[in-house]
């Protein structure tokens, strides 16, 4: 797939927004080009991001699939044990991924499951004492490493930024419920 194909996931174009939206403009005048700054620095940092998250995820030797069902128990609180379903609920992920996902934790000896005791039918996942080191190692050193990742903003800057993005996301969240 070339890059024009897969733009602008595939693209490491460092050509500025700005060009871009000028250009279009020129290319297309009374064409609407505001969401360019916006949207195309956001997309080209998300993938940025991506890439170094899978990297640092294969370098402490975990999938993102088991860092988040082990994140999701962890976060949880004691006794670090959800059921099937709340964890499904939790994690926007389908059932049957979950069950996939808890299947190969088990295998490696992650978690455990057990009959829950909110109900006969649930099944209550808990972390192994494996389970619990793995996730707290990593959840520290994938921390640290982004936090690294923003040092550049300064405490202000951070604050702006967050308030920005969750009124973003908001907005776009209603606009498609079913995302959400």
């Amino acid at each position: 797939m070339s890059n024009a194909e897969s733009y602008p996931l595939g693209s490491t174009s460092t050509w500025p927004s700005a060009d871009i939206a000028a250009a279009w403009r020129r290319e297309l005048p009374g064409s609407r080009t505001e969401s360019i700054e916006i949207i195309t620095p956001i997309w080209r940092i998300a993938k940025l991001l991506a890439d170094e998250r899978r990297r640092t995820l294969a370098r402490l030797g975990i999938d993102p699939s088991t860092l988040d069902l082990l994140s999701v128990i962890r976060r949880s609180g004691p006794p670090y044990e959800l059921t099937t379903r709340e964890i499904t609920r939790r994690t926007l992920v389908t059932a049957g991924a979950i069950s996939q996902r808890i299947a190969r934790a088990e295998q490696a000896g992650l978690v455990a499951r057990s009959p829950s005791s909110a109900s006969r039918r649930a099944v209550a996942v808990r972390l192994t004492d494996a389970g619990h080191r793995l996730i707290e190692s990593t959840v520290r050193q994938l921390l640290n490493h982004e936090a690294e990742l923003i040092e550049t903003l300064t405490d202000e800057d951070h604050a702006y930024l967050s308030r920005v993005l969750t009124k973003l996301e908001t907005s776009l969240s209603a606009r498609n419920p079913e995302s959400t």
